[in-house]
């Protein structure tokens, strides 16, 4: 366990309108008060040879100093049922706890499958099937098989005196073996009531002995043997798949909820693979995978709350907190009111990225890096030493499987001016917010008034949360959308909007909200694509919204419909250049041009000291590029690490374009007009475009470009400085 972190919070809302209040919850394990402020963020880059870390201070009414108190989290998911089980009036009563389990850790502790009162079903230390009847432990003495399906059970006869654990294989495997059964003296009181819990030992409010696997069909028995006749509660995990309630179908209606939400439309025992999706054959998924780290919700209380005034201007801003050398920086997206323009642009705020990337621990991290953080006075915590605080997507439960969740309902480091990404490479190493605060910051020296809005509004609000905008800019980075959001996008430019994508590897993967619980994000990478990892198969449909989750260009939308371009390759956090292919004195493109002599376009900046770098998009009309578009420049000039993605890739020789390999090693810049109603858009086809911006002072012929294309936009007069 790594050093606790003395001073952290997080909102329960990433954005707002005015008129909304924000809860901020904070833990500090300081014996000093601390201080909140609030600051209007313009730059997040601490680089010294940037434009470093700009801020403005914001008067706030909950602005002052707040008493220390440390709060706790408690990962892990488990299912509580809401009512106990009686068991009054039963002479003497028996009982048998069964379920079907595909267990997928050993981790050297106990891990409670199904418990009732004093009698726990669980798997212990080392594998093993275990019981535990009030002080009395019992053991199969032969340890389960990680990732193979058992139907396990341990009764309880109190006239014999006796406890039965039996282990058999079922499912696909269920020649593993022969079944295993082993028998006791023990005796003990059960008492007039029994709590009930599913995946993990529940007291006093607390899960402890977390399950890591799926459970299937969790059966008690008033018997001391399975007996239809006796089942006292059974919970039907194939009920409800969307939501986090557990159903029970059994006579005692002992419903329950789910904690830090498991992942549901799991494959079970009875899955055959002739069906793929849950909603078809929801008996086939009547599995929930469990784990020891799954969380949502720290459920800390709140220290104290901000309405957002009327007049705060929409923008990028965040609650300092401080105290002595202990800081930290909780972000806020304010957006205009419902219904509002306070400008002529819109900057499109990636918060689905942001939290499907929140606490992404590197593999490649190395405590050397925080060397230069510590010179940059960069943001001084790293997910890859903090685990306990949640993961991202792009990394792995404890046993092995992709997290597939996100939620910004706890502290996300990453999410935080001054966090650098990388230790290595040329520029400040930054992706995501930090990187996007580039823009930000260009937006402001060149004098540019803008609104705020993010995806969550998009999503909610869909066509209308932009509505009315001459021009809408993405970030470096739009990768992660819903069907929503993307709706809203593409209404936007087909009816007259001016799309400007600043990104690489823009709407790429689908995604999909929780119904009920806010912040909840899921991701399925399922077939194909640069995966952190792969879904299991069978379970490439999101458990939110039943839709097949994976890329957008599997679900038949590739960013090229949209966007004009879609990603092509990626390597290293390394840039290049963009050569131009069209002259300012072209009569259709060359005002984008204009005042650019340079055949060379960006070969600097920030962001891997290059425009066109890291993640790669090309056009292609065989995925939906217009006819009409305009290759206004392609970079040239990647080096080794770039690798085509395997979308496109078909055998070792072979690629689903028919075209050489190096060909496709590149970004395209586009422009094309949407045919009736006036829209338009422009693209980069570069994750590290928007580094480039702030290179020189922000004068140069990357910063001029965009000028331009703006002006045009918005119908904007000559660039002026703020």
């Amino acid at each position: 366990m790594s050093e606790k972190i003395s001073l952290l919070g997080y909102s329960d809302k990433l954005s707002g309108r005015p008129g909304d209040v924000i809860a901020i919850k904070v833990s500090s394990h300081l014996d000093q008060p601390y201080e909140a402020r609030l600051v209007r963020v313009i730059s997040a880059d601490p680089n010294p040879d940037g434009p470093g870390m700009i801020e403005e201070d914001v008067a706030a009414d909950f602005a002052g100093r707040y008493p220390s108190r440390s709060q706790p989290f408690h990962p892990g998911s488990c299912a509580r049922i809401k009512r106990p089980l009686p068991l009054a009036g039963v002479p003497a009563p028996a009982l048998t706890l069964e379920a079907i389990v595909w267990p997928t850790l050993v981790n050297g502790v106990e891990q409670v499958v199904l418990a009732a009162g004093e009698m726990v079903l669980m798997l212990l230390g080392d594998g093993s099937l275990g019981g535990r009847l009030g002080p009395h432990r019992f053991s199969t003495g032969v340890p389960l098989k990680t990732r193979h399906w058992y139907r396990v059970r341990f009764s309880y006869d109190p006239g014999k005196k006796q406890v039965t654990l039996c282990q058999v294989a079922t499912g696909p495997n269920g020649d593993l073996g022969e079944p295993v059964s082993r028998s006791a003296g023990a005796s003990h009181d059960l008492g007039d009531v029994a709590a009930v819990s599913i995946a993990a030992d529940v007291a006093d409010g607390r899960a402890t002995r977390h399950f890591n696997g799926k459970i299937e069909a969790p059966t008690i028995y008033t018997a001391s043997e399975p007996d239809e006749a006796a089942v006292a509660a059974r919970w039907d995990f194939s009920i409800g798949i969307s939501t986090t309630r557990v159903e029970d179908v059994g006579p005692s209606d002992l419903h329950g909820e789910l904690v830090n939400l498991p992942a549901r439309g799991m494959i079970g025992a009875l899955w055959d693979d002739s069906e793929q999706c849950w909603r078809h054959a929801p008996e086939h998924y009547a599995a929930i995978h469990f784990h020891e780290d799954d969380i949502y919700d720290f459920g800390w209380e709140d220290d104290f709350s901000f309405t957002i005034p009327d007049d705060l201007p929409s923008g990028v801003y965040a609650v300092r907190l401080q105290a002595g050398e202990h800081g930290d920086a909780i972000p806020l997206f304010v957006c205009p009111p419902k219904g509002e323009r306070r400008a002529d642009l819109c900057v499109l705020v990636s918060t689905f990225t942001y939290m499907v990337y929140g606490n992404h621990a590197r593999p490649d991290f190395s405590p050397s890096w925080k060397d230069e953080f510590r010179r940059w006075n960069a943001y001084p915590h790293n997910p890859a030493e903090h685990r306990e605080y949640g993961l991202s997507t792009y990394n792995y439960h404890s046993d092995g499987s992709g997290i597939c969740h996100a939620s910004h309902r706890r502290p996300l480091f990453n999410l935080r001016p001054g966090y650098v990404t990388f230790g290595y490479g040329p520029g400040s190493r930054h992706r995501h917010f930090q990187a996007d605060s580039h823009l930000l910051a260009w937006l402001h020296r060149k004098g540019y008034a803008f609104d705020i809005v993010t995806d969550q509004e998009l999503h909610d609000d869909g066509i209308d949360a932009i509505r009315g905008y001459k021009a809408l800019t993405t970030g470096s980075h739009p990768e992660y959308h819903t069907k929503e959001t993307l709706d809203a996008l593409q209404s936007y430019r087909d009816g007259g909007g001016k799309l400007t994508y600043l990104g690489g590897n823009g709407f790429y993967w689908r995604v999909a909200l929780h119904q009920s619980e806010p912040g909840a994000i899921e991701i399925r990478r399922a077939e194909s694509g640069i995966r952190a990892w792969a879904a299991e198969p069978g379970e490439y449909y999101n458990a939110f919204d039943g839709a097949y989750g994976g890329l957008w260009r599997r679900n038949g939308r590739p960013p090229q419909r949209l966007a004009g371009v879609g990603f092509s390759a990626q390597g290293q956090f390394e840039g290049s250049y963009y050569r131009r292919k069209v002259s300012a004195d072209d009569p259709e493109v060359g005002w984008i041009l204009r005042g650019i002599e340079d055949e060379i376009l960006g070969d600097f900046g920030l962001s891997g000291g290059g425009a066109a770098g890291f993640e790669l998009d090309r056009a292609d009309p065989r995925l939906g590029t217009p006819d009409n578009v305009r290759i206004l420049a392609s970079s040239e000039g990647h080096g080794e690490s770039f690798v085509l993605v395997p979308e496109e890739q078909l055998t070792h020789i072979t690629n689903w374009p028919n075209q050489p390999l190096q060909d496709l090693l590149r970004a395209d810049m586009i422009y094309f007009d949407v045919p009736g109603g006036g829209g338009a858009v422009f693209a980069t086809g570069s994750i590290t475009f928007c580094g480039s911006l702030p290179w020189n002072d922000f004068d140069n012929n990357i910063s001029t470009l965009l000028g331009n294309v703006l002006d045009r936009f918005l119908g904007r007069g000559q660039v002026g400085s703020a």
